[in-house]
């Protein structure tokens, strides 16, 4: 491995076949760490939040809408500081997890923000004793104030699980001990895990893109390898679990949260029986998709068995030609702008301004996001880009987050945040927009039929498995309740949904029970993984929509992306003619990829 340096140089590969993979610029938060501007604003949020507690803490009751209006806008701006704070030294971090310096400065960071903002615990709580009658005067009293009610709605919801005052703030205080202690290092260890395949010394997120590798030994080679590594780390892992379920378990205990999922559902801002009839639909639905394509999938590879290596194995008529990082560029603003020329217009700047950082560097985190930082800002798109299709797509994806999240700026920081249900709108629109281009473009039936199963892939990759994860979570929270969990306990439940959600063609390798280990989202954000298949379901029948329209539909969705947080998914669909508390809304979703897979059928 490279020793690790401050400050990263260009990408070592950027004259191979990928081209010159853009870093990040990440001066438009902060020129670096002993930056003057960082010091200046951490001397301010110290003194903001102890003046806004000495002038608010006790006293939000007496205040009238416009009294009340003022005490939000300054908690905004105190919102606004911390979280460019916060950004900088998470980016940093995240570039470079194995840097002591950078993982130091992200810990003090976080230390100090911590610290400074204790002092506004007091606001929720008291806000939330508000009654109702008072809150209505006051809102209906000042327009500015009636602005913000879905964020404080959103906030008043909690109102029944809320403790007092003095756990509230010693939750706060010791949060940097807990939760975020154990996702730390659930990330640092991650980040250091080394796989060797075939002599190759490697990180994770170069061994699971071997998965994809035409070559079937490869594909083997790495998955017995990933499962070696995780096998020699459960423990850790099952450790990191069993704290985290507990912890939550406890907390929630105290809230009087009725299930481990209720703090998802209200922070998402949605009923839990609307989460349930997506969850129901989709396992009902297992046959009809993932079950019936993966036997596809065995007849053209001629197998008459599916090992789990085999799962993402390009077709065998498939090439393995590289996307080099300017086709990947024209490809997804080609799209873009096939659909609306502003899409590739707000896409433009991720480009030319650093706000990407493409390359796979030793260190870096695996995956893919795109993070807001602040709304006075821009977001910054992570990924790890080898030059694969999928890459493509997850480029795509990502900048569709990215434009959702500048649109959304407009709202400002308190509204802008879209509940995590509907955060992967933009980003799988996006990837439907960029498959439809290549599908129209494809040369034959062959590269046809290859862009369809690839499809198909992605959305079981996002619909089934991510509820099949979901039930996992379900499952280990429910079970850790019951006691300490063994790693053969946690393995146990991640094979019980595996051979349900994957189907009867498949076999599954000794070692593949630890591969619930590297899925970050059970550390970071329990139950977040039903918003992918919730984003997926929906796109699906907003595309419909799109295809559908007579011209409007451009429109309506620009005005939904710029909504942001303001409006509750019932209001931001009805222009569509959607509903998602429909039972059948997801079966419409649904019916789209097996409508693919009846296509690759007939195909042969």
């Amino acid at each position: 491995m490279r020793t690790p340096t401050p400050n990263f140089d260009k990408d070592s590969r950027g004259a191979n076949a990928l081209g010159q993979l853009p870093d990040w610029d990440l001066t438009d938060l902060y020129a670096d760490p002993d930056a003057p501007e960082l010091a200046r604003d951490l001397d301010w949020l110290e003194t903001a939040c102890a003046s806004f507690a000495a002038d608010y803490e006790g006293k939000l009751a007496d205040l009238d809408g416009a009294g009340l209006a003022e005490a939000v806008k300054r908690y905004e701006e105190i919102d606004i500081i911390a979280g460019r704070i916060m950004s900088y030294a998470g980016l940093r971090y995240y570039q470079m997890t194995m840097d002591g310096e950078r993982a130091k400065f992200m810990s003090d960071c976080q230390d100090k923000v911590t610290t400074f903002t204790t002092p506004l615990v007091f606001y929720s709580l008291e806000f939330n004793r508000l009654s109702d009658e008072a809150l209505d005067a006051a809102y209906a009293a000042s327009a500015d104030l009636a602005r913000y009610r879905p964020v404080l709605d959103r906030m008043r919801a909690m109102k029944p699980y809320q403790l007092s005052d003095e756990l509230e703030k010693f939750l706060h205080d010791q949060s940097t001990v807990g939760a975020s202690a154990w996702n730390k290092l659930f990330d640092e260890t991650m980040a250091g895990l080394m796989f060797t395949v075939d002599g190759e010394e490697q990180n994770l997120e170069a061994t699971l893109n071997l998965l994809t590798e035409q070559d079937r030994a490869t594909r083997e080679a790495a998955a017995r390898e990933l499962a070696r590594v995780f096998g020699q780390n459960v423990k850790l892992f099952a450790r990191v679990h069993n704290t985290l379920a507990k912890e939550k378990q406890i907390e929630d205990r105290w809230r009087g949260f009725p299930t481990p999922q209720t703090g998802r559902h209200l922070s998402n801002h949605v009923e839990p029986e609307v989460v349930e009839a997506l969850r129901n639909a989709v396992v009902a639905a297992y046959p009809r998709l993932s079950h019936r394509y993966y036997a596809l999938k065995a007849k053209w590879m001629g197998l008459d068995r599916m090992q789990v290596w085999d799962r993402n194995a390009p077709l065998p008529m498939e090439s393995d030609r590289i996307v080099n990082w300017e086709e990947a560029r024209k490809t997804v603003m080609e799209a873009y702008a096939g659909f609306d020329p502003r899409m590739a217009e707000l896409a433009e700047p991720f480009f030319d301004k650093g706000w990407i950082d493409a390359g796979v560097k030793p260190g870096k985190a695996p995956g893919a996001f795109a993070h807001p930082t602040v709304t006075t800002v821009h977001p910054y798109v992570m990924l790890n880009y080898m030059g694969k299709p999928r890459d493509v797509m997850t480029l795509a994806h990502e900048l569709g987050h990215g434009v959702h999240q500048v649109l959304a700026a407009g709202q400002g920081e308190l509204l802008s945040s879209t509940p995590l249900t509907l955060a992967e709108t933009a980003s799988v629109f996006g990837e439907m927009l960029t498959f439809r281009k290549l599908l129209a473009d494809a040369k034959d039936d062959a590269e046809r039929k290859v862009l369809l199963a690839g499809k198909v892939e992605d959305m079981i990759n996002t619909v089934v498995r991510q509820i099949a994860f979901y039930d996992f979570e379900c499952k280990l929270h429910a079970a850790r309740a019951e006691g300490e969990l063994t790693p053969e306990d946690i393995n146990a439940l991640w094979m019980s949904v595996q051979a349900q959600s994957l189907g009867p063609v498949f076999d599954f390798m000794e070692g593949y029970e630890t591969f619930w280990s590297y899925i970050p989202h059970f550390v970071h954000s329990p139950f977040y993984v039903y918003a992918y298949a919730f984003g997926d379901g929906l796109v699906n029948a907003l595309y419909a929509a799109y295809e559908e329209s007579d011209g409007d539909f451009q429109e309506k969705y620009f005005d939904m992306l710029k909504a942001g947080g303001s409006k509750h998914h019932k209001d931001l669909l009805a222009p569509f003619g959607l509903d998602a508390s429909d039972p059948a809304f997801w079966d419409k979703g649904l019916s789209m990829i097996e409508g693919f897979i009846d296509e690759l059928e007939a195909m042969g």
